[in-house]
């Protein structure tokens, strides 16, 4: 039987796929508490491997996992070639603007700057839109961005709203609904058609 190695995201992401395959018995002494990132069940021939949701994508699309479970909102940024293959229907969040309480996202003539995390996404966003913009590339935090003036407003994942909330903040406008997405190699998808199949069936997806 051919090998399979599966990149998870560290967290959340991780916890959930991980209880899918624990169903099958796909899983074998994973220690999440470790500092272990690689684990593999040789008896299914199976490896997964630990690694930052963003580099999920890296190690996919480079052929070194077969394939990978992902957020969108990591797969709408990296705009990388990887075969997106089903929603894992968890980790659901939304893509929204958000600011302060009937503000406008329209500013006429003038420059709307937008603090992010997801700089690529927000260009592809508002590039259909008849507004001016300046991305303000951040790495956390981003609510704190119109509090303190640096950007009029802020484009991030929503889950429960409680942080923009405790910062009086609101959504402006949602754009785009995130969950876990299976990714997969476009060469594995192709040699390890049956083996990927086996997982999407695992997964619910077929």
């Amino acid at each position: 039987m051919d090998k399979l190695t599966i990149a998870l995201a560290k967290g959340r992401l991780a916890d959930e796929g991980l209880k899918l395959f624990e169903k099958y018995d796909l899983v074998s002494n994973i220690d999440q508490e470790s500092r272990k990132l690689k684990f593999t069940n040789n008896e299914k021939n199976i490896t997964f491997i630990f690694v930052k949701p963003s580099d999920v994508i890296t190690y996919v699309e480079k052929g070194v996992a077969d394939i990978g479970i992902v957020g969108k909102d990591i797969l709408l940024e990296s705009e990388s070639d990887v075969y997106e293959i089903m929603d894992l229907g968890f980790g659901k969040c939304k893509f929204s603007i958000a600011g302060f309480k009937e503000q406008s996202i329209f500013k006429k003539n003038e420059v709307l700057k937008i603090a992010t995390k997801y700089p690529n996404y927000v260009y592809s966003i508002f590039k259909e839109r008849d507004q001016k913009i300046e991305v303000i590339k951040l790495n956390g935090s981003v609510e704190l961005a119109p509090i303190m003036g640096l950007a009029d407003v802020i484009v991030d994942i929503v889950q429960t709203g409680s942080t923009l909330k405790a910062n009086d903040l609101v959504v402006l406008e949602d754009l785009e609904d995130i969950s876990a997405r299976l990714i997969a190699n476009k060469v594995s998808y192709r040699f390890k058609f049956g083996l990927i199949e086996q997982i999407e069936e695992i997964l619910g997806g077929k």
